[in-house]
């Protein structure tokens, strides 16, 4: 049960797309912190599809460093529960 929540919530993030409001105030850290501890690839390829619809460009370096460390997060739950 403790892995299906999250594989739950991963397969719902890959399949929404994000309205223009969403572009707009995206804060991209976050989202990105978000979209690693969900134990996601980098998805800005995906925001940057769903948002140039609407003239917006995601913010790439913010996006990668909110990633980045809930990528490390991430890991160090999973190595953690390994043990």
């Amino acid at each position: 049960m403790r892995t299906l929540l999250p594989l739950c919530c991963a397969a719902l993030a890959a399949c929404s797309s994000l309205s223009e409001s969403d572009c707009r105030a995206a804060n991209w850290y976050a989202l990105g912190e978000r979209d690693a501890l969900l134990g996601q690839r980098p998805q800005i390829e995906r925001y940057a599809a769903d948002c140039g619809r609407y003239a917006v460009t995601p913010a790439e370096p913010e996006y990668m460093a909110g990633w980045g460390i809930g990528y490390s997060e991430w890991n160090r739950r999973v190595s953690g529960s390994r043990m």
